[in-house]
């Protein structure tokens, strides 16, 4: 499940292309905090109530795809003004820097709700009869953390060979157009789905 591609591996791709090493570190940790909130939720049945309560998930699904859709049309703005002037190649900081990584790392996590269905459906089949619930949740969070930083720390290294090709001026362009792109589909996606 942790190295299957889609919106956190787009996320932290970005951030290594276009911030540089630091900034796709706090967008993985900001997705593994949203992954830690969304364990310490399921473990303590609060994702149970996105399962329970149609009313929640439709909100929070909105919210996460309106989300989405506004950062996919940012970025795909950001690339087309990038376009039509001069700009320099070579690689440029996201804006914001490594605060701003972390916040959208956690936001896009949280604003997710599959994610919490995902965990509410997943988490409590491992969780012992008698163990401690929400420090067991946490603790299986943890170790999907392990995984998933293991597996970012592959990406960003991979990315960051690559940097000074990837950090030109137009590939940073087509990067920002396809994660915007894909930014904008998870999130129709979402807003669309009925489950």
């Amino acid at each position: 499940m942790t190295i299957v591609p889609g919106l956190d591996t787009a996320l932290v791709l970005r951030s290594a292309v276009t911030g540089g090493r630091r900034q796709a570190f706090a967008t993985a940790l900001g997705i593994n905090t949203g992954v830690l909130i969304w364990g310490a939720g399921a473990a303590v049945g609060i994702s149970a109530l996105l399962t329970a309560s149609e009313l929640a998930y439709t909100v929070l699904r909105f919210a996460g795809a309106a989300y989405m859709v506004w950062l996919g049309a940012s970025m795909l703005w950001r690339a087309r003004r990038a376009g039509q002037g001069a700009e320099p190649d070579r690689p440029v900081a996201a804006p914001g820097g490594v605060g701003r990584a972390w916040v959208r790392g956690v936001a896009t996590n949280l604003l997710n709700p599959k994610i919490g269905v995902f965990y509410v459906a997943l988490l409590p089949q491992f969780i012992p009869q008698g163990a401690p619930h929400l420090l067991t949740g946490v603790l299986l969070a943890l170790v999907h953390n392990l995984e998933g930083m293991v597996w970012f720390t592959l990406l960003i290294v991979g990315t960051q060979l690559a940097r000074g090709w990837l950090g030109r001026a137009p590939v940073r362009r087509v990067m920002d157009r396809l994660t915007g792109t894909v930014l904008i589909g998870f999130g129709l996606r979402l807003a669309l789905s009925k489950d």
